[in-house]
């Protein structure tokens, strides 16, 4: 009998091992998703939903927690130090224009003001010093109207009787914050690697035939 339950035990072992690494790697996940929701203020669904588990099976003992590749890149200087991450030639400040609930400037915003007749994007000199960006003309109420395509009123005409900064190119700044990725994996793979194994273990040879 014994000999039976020892050989019982060695047959599960692998599967329970496997079932291990990859609980652990699952609390990991859920770890680093609200590490992302308390380093960022209100992050975007895509940056939460870009941490991902690879399971380990009995052939592969291990388990990989990932970042997609796209968030990989720019969450990467808060894990290693550096600057923003640009998906332009440029860092797009956001001065007097709507953001996204996210407060990001939406995806579609910069080619839809290109196609304005009243939208400016260059250098203008100003008593700070040349400013790069997107800007907007004022128009008179009489000529927003005329100046829309088809004759229609252009919407969030500038009527204020000054050149209105809409978006600010800039240079990558400094990243402040800090994501702590691996030192909360490492916390949580120590708390959790010998409850997950007697866990996966006692699970094994209750399912066991």
């Amino acid at each position: 009998m014994q000999k039976g339950l020892g050989d019982l035990i060695n047959k599960q072992l692998d599967f329970a091992k496997a079932q291990a690494l990859t609980a652990i790697a699952q609390k990991v996940q859920q770890a680093e998703v609200r590490g992302i929701q308390s380093t960022f203020e209100n992050p975007t669904p895509f940056t939460q939903h870009s941490v991902g588990v690879i399971k380990a099976r009995k052939s592969s003992m291990q388990a990989v927690v990932f970042l997609k590749d796209k968030a990989a890149d720019y969450l990467e200087p808060y894990e290693f130090g550096g600057v923003h991450h640009l998906n332009s030639k440029a860092l797009l400040n956001p001065k007097d224009i709507s953001l996204n609930q996210y407060g990001n400037l939406p995806r579609a915003t910069l080619a839809r003001l290109k196609g304005r007749p009243d939208i400016f994007i260059g250098i203008i000199q100003t008593k700070a010093g040349p400013i790069n960006g997107v800007w907007q003309r004022s128009l008179t109420i009489a000529h927003a109207k005329v100046a829309g395509k088809k004759g229609r009123k252009l919407t969030r005409a500038n009527t204020t009787g000054a050149l209105k900064l809409l978006i600010r190119f800039g240079d990558a700044l400094p990243v402040h914050k800090h994501l702590n990725w691996f030192k909360r994996a490492g916390r949580v793979v120590s708390m959790y690697q010998a409850r997950a194994l007697e866990d996966a273990m006692a699970q094994a040879l209750a399912t066991a035939k």
